[in-house]
């Protein structure tokens, strides 16, 4: 017991190590608002143990493993038809180890397309709208924002956070400074409803009820996001909706079936390119690096040299400092190149390389967009829907990646406080 005391202690300090940083970022100190901070993180904690303590919501929450269990079940039907044996089909031949026909690109990622797909159709019916007003909601009562950025805000978790900021594109250009900034910092704080059950896929073996945690630390991230902006680019974010007028639309079930297969076909090809370079990349690095003289008795890779670089702050989450290099490394390789390939290689650990705890506070730190390649995927997008403010987005994106990482790793932090 006092050791898990002492490491609340420790997420506690890295609480307010990242709130300080925040404000040491703020384009204007004296506007910080102890009570803007305060209810957020009361708002945090409420969310965490709302959804994981609370038996009812835990139970309800963790049982959407089904879901996941469900959807993997029905589209390997369809990369079965498709991919034959190399889709999670019937093999042709005998098979002595089935994990070594488990694959990336036939298996696992055309979840992707599925979800993608089945968001689109949730969207026309009028479910995923209803779950995204609600929250704006909640967001205008317990934050502040107007209903504008909030509507967009809470769209982001479900949708991304270029098509979150489609719902209110009839308002993006009159938006502020801090407005904007906001939605940037969410869009890298927060993962996309088309990832949630892919990345749950992979985090099974890691966490009991992944696909939950995922959930819950999306959900932590939106306000610590919004949070985190409004320290760094102070302001009113008052823009509220003045008429009924949504981009985001289908004419049909049909429509939106085959449109939203369309928008995840595209984010299937993304992915497995981003892997295909990333992991070429890091393997490139990794060889030039071993012709240098080793380092404390191993060849230096970039994991190591990136755990070194991130190691205090995942020390301040609440991970042991024993653990810090390996977690580092974790959090350098999402900021680098993609949260994705940071999941692959948390899944990929030998079963205890970090403990428990360790593991549920980088799941929730690693859960955001948070990276250079999603930064521009933000600019081209945003500069597309309001090319006279390129300039303005560009001067804030590099700084909006801080704040999203900033932001998803209070989440981070908070759930090591409360050791749920």
């Amino acid at each position: 017991m006092p050791h898990l005391q002492s490491a609340q202690l420790q997420s506690l300090l890295g609480i307010c190590a990242i709130i300080g940083f925040a404000w040491a970022l703020s384009e204007d100190r004296t506007r910080f608002s102890w009570r803007m901070v305060a209810g957020t993180l009361l708002l945090q904690a409420v969310i965490a143990i709302l959804l994981l303590k609370v038996p009812v919501a835990r139970d309800a929450l963790f049982g959407l493993n089904a879901v996941v269990t469900a959807l993997t079940t029905a589209t390997n039907a369809g990369t079965g038809f498709v991919f034959g044996y190399l889709g999670a089909g019937p093999a042709p031949f005998a098979v002595t180890n089935q994990a070594n026909l488990i694959n990336l690109a036939f298996t696992i990622l055309p979840l992707v397309i599925v979800i993608a797909a089945l968001a689109a159709m949730l969207w026309y019916w009028r479910i995923t709208p209803f779950i995204v007003r609600a929250m704006a909601l909640v967001l205008k009562r317990t934050m502040g924002l107007g209903g504008a950025v909030g509507l967009s805000a809470a769209a982001t978790v479900f949708l991304g956070n270029i098509e979150g900021q489609l719902v209110i594109r009839p308002y993006m250009a009159r938006l502020n400074r801090t407005e904007l900034f906001i939605l940037m910092t969410v869009g890298l704080s927060v993962i996309a409803g088309t990832v949630f059950v892919l990345y749950a896929t992979i985090l099974k073996n890691v966490l009991p009820g992944a696909l939950g945690h995922l959930l819950v630390a999306s959900f932590m991230s939106l306000p610590a996001g919004i949070l985190i902006a409004r320290i760094m680019v102070p302001g009113p974010a008052e823009t509220e909706l003045t008429e009924e007028q949504e981009s985001v639309r289908y004419r049909s079930t049909v429509d939106a079936m085959a449109r939203g297969t369309e928008d995840g076909l595209k984010l299937y090809l993304q992915i497995i390119a981003m892997l295909l370079v990333t992991t070429a990349l890091v393997a490139l690095a990794n060889v030039i690096l071993a012709q240098l003289p080793h380092v404390w008795g191993a060849p230096l890779t970039l994991e190591r040299m990136l755990g070194w670089v991130f190691a205090p702050l995942v020390w301040l989450l609440g991970v042991p400092w024993s653990e810090a290099g390996t977690a580092g490394g974790l959090m350098g390789i999402k900021l680098v190149l993609y949260e994705l390939v940071a999941y692959l290689r948390l899944a990929a650990m030998p079963a205890g390389t970090l403990d428990p705890r360790s593991t549920q506070i980088m799941v929730y730190a690693l859960c955001g967009f948070a990276n250079l390649g999603s930064v521009g995927i933000l600019i081209g997008g945003m500069s597309a829907m309001m090319p006279e403010r390129r300039d303005e987005v560009v001067s804030l994106a590099l700084k909006a990646l801080v704040a999203g990482t900033m932001a998803s790793s209070l989440s981070g932090a908070m759930i090591g406080l409360l050791s749920l």
